[in-house]
């Protein structure tokens, strides 16, 4: 794990405690994960919210490295003691400092925080630890899908709150996990979103080398057959990002003005250009 990767861990894990710290435990809001559990234990037994999240989190590091491996153990590392270390400092430099007592904001800003904290740690590789590793586990398992599978986990644990918390807090604590569960999506794709474009033109020779050489993209031609004339032919297909779209537009319609394009988001592109070096020949 390189230095940037350890700095992007670290400053996920504190926003992440910043949202509890600053939004959450003034605020008397539930939420689910790790945090969520501390809370159901803080409310019945009395347990500090850090040494319960320390504790956990060793336990579930234990269980991340056995099923996930050795590579996954070095990156959750850091979040397993890094997190309940900064909640703790946060939490004695904040005293009873409360930034907002409206609970919709706070909810509103903690959602943000969170998702976007837990966000920057998963797309470094690594997780926050505690309840962040069931996901992982099932996802490497079964490939079911890491923000859907968490959100059902964190539902399970706000239900558990309800021994403790009025069914207002209930809802703010559902609200609060869908919002950082939209943020963590958002944050896991940022950059990863390509635009798929096909290009159907008797000039696709012309167009398909000009792409690769002024927009540095790589081509495929797919054989094609028009529908009424019977025409063979072939289509370009490229990908390309949202900001090389209006260029690309510009750059086929100066070729061909009567070309046809057909013009597709998606969600992620791996290979050689994307998530491999560049070779040229």
């Amino acid at each position: 794990m390189n230095l940037k990767k350890i700095a992007t861990v670290l400053a996920g894990n504190t926003v992440y405690a910043l949202a509890v710290s600053l939004f959450i435990l003034p605020n008397g809001l539930i939420t689910g994960g790790t945090t969520g559990l501390a809370l159901v234990a803080h409310a019945k037994l009395g347990i500090p919210i850090a040494l319960f999240i320390g504790v956990f989190n060793i336990i579930m590091f234990a269980a991340g490295a056995f099923v996930l491996g050795k590579a996954f153990a070095l990156t959750t590392l850091i979040s397993t003691f890094y997190y309940p270390f900064i909640l703790g400092v946060f939490e004695k430099l904040s005293g009873n400092m409360v930034i907002t007592q409206d609970r919709m904001l706070a909810t509103v800003f903690s959602g943000l925080l969170i998702g976007a904290g837990i966000g920057m740690v998963i797309r470094a590789g690594a997780s926050t630890g505690g309840m962040d590793i069931p996901p992982l586990i099932l996802n490497k398992k079964w490939n079911l899908s890491i923000s859907q599978t968490m959100s059902v986990f964190d539902c399970l644990i706000l239900l558990s709150q309800m021994i403790f918390s009025s069914m207002e807090q209930i809802l703010y604590g559902i609200l609060l996990v869908l919002l950082y569960t939209m943020v963590l999506d958002k944050v896991l794709m940022t950059g990863r979103n390509q635009m798929q474009v096909k290009v159907i033109s008797n000039k696709y020779d012309q167009i398909s080398q000009e792409i690769q050489r002024r927009m540095d993209r790589g081509t495929t031609l797919l054989a094609s057959e028009g529908g009424h004339l019977r025409e063979s032919s072939f289509a370009v297909l490229t990908v390309i990002s949202g900001r090389q779209l209006p260029k690309l537009n510009e750059l086929v319609l100066e070729i061909d003005p009567n070309a046809f394009i057909i013009i597709n988001q998606v969600t992620e592109v791996r290979g050689r250009g994307f998530t491999l070096h560049k070779e040229y020949k």
